[in-house]
């Protein structure tokens, strides 16, 4: 199992993307997603949040262990475009949590989030060597479930919560199937 120090922030090139740490530079544009209110819709976000708190919560990222928390970043521009996690590493199952946003609409339909999704997939399962990574995406966006099949998650479930249809979904790694 992974040990917790192999969860660091590593820098990931991809063709149209760089995925790497967070930096005080991205401060203005992370509230800008942060604050997107189609963002905010597609992923049910209905917590508000100061200047000082993301601040605070971007400039940590480094701090943990368990978890992989990355930016974005359009390779052609060099621009901010969004952010990935990794988090809620199960130990147990050697498992974790996925999360993508970008930031805003502007950033949909470029191959941004789908290109920023297979990189740190195959992060967790390969470099980190996680047996299952899973997510939870709004039935009411389907550009993202189409990505995350396009990556090869799986539906695992659909349920209903507040009124709000949620389907979960699951990527395993390949060697997991195999123990």
């Amino acid at each position: 199992m992974t040990e917790p120090q192999a969860w660091t922030n590593p820098t990931i090139e991809g063709q149209l993307v760089l995925l790497r740490p967070f930096t005080p530079d991205d401060l203005p544009t992370a509230w800008e997603m942060i604050t997107d209110p189609v963002g905010n819709d597609l992923t049910a976000t209905t917590d508000e949040f100061s200047y000082d708190q993301i601040t605070a919560w971007y400039l940590s990222r480094d701090e943990h262990a368990d978890r992989v928390d990355l930016a974005i970043v359009e390779r052609a521009t060099g621009e901010f475009a969004g952010e990935v996690v990794l988090s809620d590493h199960d130990r147990s199952t050697n498992s974790c949590s996925f999360r993508i946003s970008l930031r805003g609409p502007d950033w949909f339909g470029r191959g941004l989030g789908t290109e920023a999704t297979a990189l740190i997939v195959r992060h967790g399962l390969d470099e980190l060597g996680l047996a299952r990574i899973t997510l939870e995406v709004l039935a009411r966006n389907p550009r993202a479930v189409r990505t995350y099949e396009k990556v090869g998650f799986v539906r695992t479930a659909e349920v209903v919560e507040d009124g709000e249809a949620w389907i979960h979904m699951a990527i395993t790694s390949p060697a997991s199937a195999l123990t």
